[in-house]
């Protein structure tokens, strides 16, 4: 008897995400899914020394103030960013192990950020 299977599919080479990593997942690409928040994420990871002050990101946009703060607060709940006060200034900085683990996901296998 042949192994049909065998004939048409390829062996998994890793182990394929859980459901609760593919919730996980699932929150940090929706996170992305917004052209304003793939900017700011760009904006962010592109400035000297990997932070940047709220105040060099929001003349990038022309979008209110709020409208900002409300973007940056769904990257940092999805895990993407980070930031911290510094005076009257938030600063922000992006995380690159969540950056490393949708590389990682992404990538066939053998070719691992």
């Amino acid at each position: 008897m042949v192994d049909v299977a065998r004939l048409c599919c390829s062996p998994l080479v890793r182990e394929p995400l859980s459901a609760e990593q593919a919730g996980e997942l699932a929150r940090v690409f929706k996170a992305l899914s917004d052209p304003v928040r793939l900017r700011l994420l760009s904006l962010i990871a592109s400035h000297e020394g990997g932070e940047a002050c709220v105040c060099e990101l929001s003349g990038a946009f022309d979008l209110t103030g709020p409208t900002i703060s409300h973007h940056l607060k769904v990257l940092r709940e999805a895990g993407l960013i980070n930031c911290e006060r510094r005076g009257t200034w938030v600063y922000y900085w992006v995380l690159p192990q969540t950056l490393q683990r949708l590389a990682g996901v992404l990538a066939p296998e053998g070719v691992r950020a």
